[in-house]
């Protein structure tokens, strides 16, 4: 497949899943021979939309996770986007369409605003190349699925199997794509990471992480991992540096912010508590760690632990009554065994998604000309004017949104699809 052409990827900086599930499918792209421009949705958007949008995800995250979980909840039945979404989404797809190079063969989507735009061109005729949504979640939010894609490529059966539910054509599973450095331990590896992060040399240690952004009721799970004495917490907050500070106040003595050098952190580590089943659970899997789901943020954090206890990936604890349990039988028992061989299957056996891609890349033709935009023009750019600020208006705080959605639920039947993130 060496020199095969150009592939364009849009993800978005939401958390750092999506991103992360890009960047690796960007570089098995690369290491097959194609050229990769990559695209952030959010900047796609109408100017500032895009930022807006994220800002109020992680307010509602931290303050509203409750209104967060019925906005989640409800888009999930949502036939479609509603009026204002398709506004925004039309205007993006004049933006992809200015960015995509002449020579692009496809387009893959890790962001489920994306493959909305992308669907929506290939079925106008705008886009004329294939295009592809890369599941980047266990579970499959009903937005993640946009008629017009051709192909949606899932981690895992259950996704798969989740997404041909939900309509999605050709949904094949091909496996995660993750750095190659998250690998097993080996003894040498584990003394040095320990030694590396000033780790307790022979304890059990339990790995909680929050996702980039570090939300959810991460002090009450690093103090009750502590209090079951099976394994000692070792917490990353990501970028939420209040957080690292108030774990610090709480006694838990191994907090750490943002980590460059996961791999080698979980080399340290022998199991991993997480709250959004993103790409760290993921990344566990790889690198040969039994995973548990605990007090799991609202949304895709809840759908995908339950997602992941179907596959036999992780034990959703819901009860903390079962943590300290859970917790033995995943570091000493069979439970924790049977985990990790399947994790380390999920890596080992799956195709890849650059197969999958080029398969149906090759049918089409190179294009040689990059496809046709219209321009916005006299009312048009008018009402997309408008459009814009009255959803800048709307979404400027989480609290409006939340009361808005309260009194008028109708119309918000696409926000969740901005909203659900990866929460790494």
């Amino acid at each position: 497949m060496g020199g095969a052409g150009r592939i364009a990827i849009i993800s978005a900086g939401v958390g750092a899943g999506h991103d992360g599930a890009a960047a690796g499918l960007a570089e098995r792209l690369a290491e097959h021979g194609y050229l990769v421009d990559r695209h952030d949705f959010l900047e796609l958007l109408p100017t500032g939309t895009g930022r807006l949008l994220c800002g109020t995800y992680h307010r509602m995250l931290t303050w509203l996770p409750d209104g967060y979980q019925r906005l989640y909840a409800v888009t999930d039945r949502a036939a479609r986007p509603g009026a204002v979404w398709r506004a925004l989404f039309r205007a993006a797809g004049k933006r992809t369409l200015r960015a995509l190079a002449p020579d692009t063969r496809a387009v893959v989507s890790t962001y489920p605003g994306a493959s909305q735009v992308l669907g929506a061109l290939r079925r106008r005729g705008k886009l004329t190349v294939p295009a592809f949504t890369y599941l980047t979640d266990f579970s499959v939010h009903a937005l993640w699925v946009a008629p017009g894609i051709d192909s949606h490529l899932a981690v895992h059966p259950v996704p798969a199997a989740q997404a041909h539910v939900q309509g999605a054509v050709a949904a094949t599973v091909v496996g995660p794509v993750t750095d190659a450095r998250f690998t097993p331990a080996t003894a040498g590896q584990r003394a040095s990471a320990r030694e590396r992060f000033a780790l307790p040399a022979d304890a059990p240690l339990a790995l909680l992480v929050a996702g980039s952004w570090g939300v959810g009721p991460v002090r009450r799970a690093a103090a009750e991992i502590r209090e079951t004495g099976v394994a000692v917490p070792v917490v990353v907050c990501g970028r939420n540096e209040s957080l690292v500070k108030e774990l610090r106040a709480d006694g838990i003595e191994h907090t750490f912010g943002w980590v460059d050098d996961m791999p080698r952190l979980m080399h340290a580590c022998d199991v991993l508590v997480q709250n959004a089943g993103g790409l760290t659970s993921l990344e566990a899997f790889a690198a040969g760690l039994p995973v548990a789901s605990y007090r799991c943020i609202p949304g895709h954090g809840r759908t995908n632990a339950d997602a992941l206890d179907e596959a036999g990936l992780a034990a959703w604890i819901r009860d903390p009554a079962d943590l300290g349990p859970v917790l033995a039988e995943l570091l000493h028992g069979p439970r924790g065994r049977a985990q990790r061989a399947l994790g380390l299957d999920l890596h080992r056996l799956a195709p890849g998604p650059v197969t999958a891609i080029a398969a149906r890349t090759r049918l089409y033709p190179t294009p040689d000309a990059r496809p046709a935009v219209r321009r916005f023009t006299g009312r048009r750019r008018i009402a997309l004017a408008a459009v814009t600020v009255a959803v800048t208006a709307c979404l400027g705080v989480a609290a409006p949104l939340a009361h808005a959605y309260d009194e008028t639920p109708a119309r918000f039947t696409a926000v969740a699809h901005y909203l659900d993130g990866d929460g790494r």
